[in-house]
């Protein structure tokens, strides 16, 4: 076993991804978990490269007056953040937002607080866990940052109370029944704000036992999962009990989605998002690409949508959520960069891209024909920065908002709604 390396480091900042900024005794950056600014920690190094590290602070040699004692034992795998009070995080982000912005050099209003809804814990209505297998059966578990195993967990403090008792009553059944760890992957478990629970469950294998839907539990699906891929991704439905469709409000509009389609973790902060939108965005018919389910789109329209969208799953539940919206909605099927002919000059144009940001052919065209509005709304904002550093030769900032959809993690959302120049 290769012996531990261990260094003391005091850390200036927190850079975007959530670990502190530090340097070694041979000039090295080292990136650190468990670390705020002004520590002095005492680290275990766990990736070495010839110009950075990364490292787990082990002792708090000199701890800063923000931190806090973490709820979970395992809080480094899911939410790192645990260890710093509230109003340090909401402060960090946007100090790290505001770094990345200047790094593109755009110009960024005065940014207020970091919008959230004050609920810490216990407000994700979705979660993902592994599996471990020991001597006392099937447990679950979380990854183990800093390694390559596996840590059991009874759930996490980030879960509605209702994810983490279906997750341990089907591990128990599992468990009952002699399955394998490595017979399975994950399971995912959701619930609704009214309380309703389903879950899918991946595993290696394509023939499988019966489960029971345990109490509470709404529906269940049981994914075989191709085995050579180390990812929970569907390659053929084995069975499902009960109905895995969800039902929830955004905006007072009723949205359906199934357990394994796109939709928002945290709806209450989602929502004030939305509502920022439908304030500045007031035109009859608006386009709205990487749409997922339509719960931008359908939420914020008046009159009229087009709805663009590449997976299928999304697709379908968007066309039932279209249904009875009152709203004239067509629905395109296809990669952004396949749609271009939708992005015109009289339609304001909604973007929610994943963490890579904008296809260049999408910003290409939308400086073309310039919409009289582009709505960004990025989990990402270091791509967001690049990308509005090159709409910003046509357009100009008119709001910009920092959310916090993920409490006690890095994470960061933000909201920059454009209007052309000299509009």
């Amino acid at each position: 076993m290769k012996q531990a390396i261990y260094e003391t480091v005091t850390v200036t900042k927190l850079v975007h991804g959530g670990q502190g900024l530090a340097e070694l005794a041979d000039g090295r950056k080292v990136f650190v978990w468990n670390a705020l600014p002004g520590e002095t920690l005492k680290t275990r190094i766990i990736k070495e490269k010839s110009s950075y590290a990364e490292a787990i602070a082990e002792e708090i040699i000199k701890p800063s007056a923000e931190r806090e004692t973490p709820r979970d034992a395992n809080y480094l795998s899911t939410s790192p953040w645990q260890m710093m009070s509230s109003n340090a995080e909401n402060k960090y982000k946007a100090e790290i937002v505001t770094e990345l912005f200047a790094h593109e050099k755009v110009p960024l209003p005065d940014l207020g607080l970091v919008s959230h809804d004050n609920r810490d814990w216990n407000y994700r209505n979705k979660m993902e866990y592994s599996f471990w297998g020991d001597d006392d059966g099937l447990h679950l578990a979380l990854h183990q940052r800093g390694t390559h195993g596996k840590q059991i967990v009874t759930g996490s403090s980030l879960a509605m109370p209702e994810i983490d008792a279906a997750a341990g009553a089907i591990a128990a059944q599992l468990s009952e029944l002699g399955t394998r760890a490595g017979d399975l992957k994950t399971i995912i478990v959701r619930v609704s704000a009214g309380g309703q629970v389903v879950a899918a469950l991946y595993t290696k294998l394509q023939k499988f036992t019966k489960l029971k839907l345990p109490t509470g539990v709404k529906g269940l699906k049981v994914y075989h999962s191709n085995p050579r891929s180390p990812a929970s991704v569907p390659t053929e439905l084995l069975y499902e009990l009960g109905n895995c469709l969800l039902s929830d409000e955004l905006l007072g509009k009723a949205f359906r989605y199934n357990v394994d389609a796109f939709f928002q973790v945290n709806i209450p902060v989602f929502e004030k998002a939305l509502t920022s939108i439908k304030g500045h965005v007031t035109a009859e018919s608006i386009v709205d690409m990487y749409a997922g389910a339509g719960s931008i789109g359908l939420s914020v329209a008046t009159a009229a949508v087009d709805l663009i969208e590449l997976d299928p799953a999304s697709v379908e539940m968007m066309s039932v959520n279209a249904e009875g919206s009152g709203l004239d909605v067509n629905i395109y099927e296809a990669p952004s960069e396949s749609a271009l002919d939708y992005i015109v000059a009289t339609k304001p144009v909604i973007f929610d891209p994943p963490r890579a940001g904008l296809h260049k052919k999408v910003i290409e065209r939308v400086l073309e024909v310039m919409p009289p509005q582009v709505v960004y709304l990025s989990c990402n904002p270091a791509t967001q920065a690049r990308d509005l550093a090159l709409l910003l030769e046509a357009y100009e900032i008119e709001t910009f908002e920092i959310y916090n959809f993920f409490p006690k993690t890095p994470h960061i959302e933000t909201l920059a709604i454009l209007k052309r120049n000299n509009q």
